[in-house]
């Protein structure tokens, strides 16, 4: 896989824990990495579509007696090419935020739709910050698997983020406000 696509990453990565439905990785990805990862069922099924072609994963099938569950499981080749990227050097760390975007163009309009923008984008992080907390404390009391200590280690750069983030709001908003750096 010469350039593999990052969900293919993030899916190789839940699956390399346990075997998962389409639907249960899409959970996954919104209940432990959405602080720092988004995926869609529009790109988590025809990323399997194609690993699996790829021969980096295996359907299994399961049944509840009511219909059929397609769970996958990461092949030797997909948990050879998980580790060859987790050793990669190389990292694509970008920053996107809607939220600064309309900030930086912010000067077509009055202020006060800015110091709006900037309050929603504050009570979200405080949201997503308490929950990072609670995923710190509760992490911190199972250390027994060796895993958690890496979940750990990616919550804890989100709560020293959002934190700072919470710091660059009201500064942000005393500035627009009072007009003055």
């Amino acid at each position: 896989m010469a350039r593999e696509k990052k969900i293919d990453m993030v899916i190789l990565g839940l699956l390399s824990h346990e075997d998962l439905s389409g639907y249960d990785i899409k959970k996954r990805i919104d209940s432990m990495i959405s602080f720092f990862w988004k995926g869609s069922f529009g790109n988590i099924y025809p990323a399997l579509k194609d690993m699996e072609e790829a021969d980096l994963v295996k359907k299994t099938g399961t049944s509840d007696n009511v219909r059929e569950k397609m769970t996958y499981r990461i092949s030797d080749k997909g948990l050879k090419i998980l580790k060859q990227w987790l050793q990669d050097e190389q990292a694509a760390n970008e920053l996107r935020y809607e939220t600064l975007l309309k900030l930086f163009f912010g000067g077509a309009l009055d202020k006060s739709v800015s110091i709006t923008n900037i309050e929603l984008f504050e009570q979200k992080i405080k949201g997503d910050l308490k929950l990072l907390k609670g995923y710190c404390e509760n992490l911190k009391e199972h250390t027994e698997n060796a895993d958690h200590l890496y979940y750990y280690l990616t919550a804890s750069f989100g709560v020293e983020t959002y934190e700072a983030y919470l710091k660059w709001c009201i500064k942000a908003k005393k500035i627009l406000k009072n007009g003055v750096i």
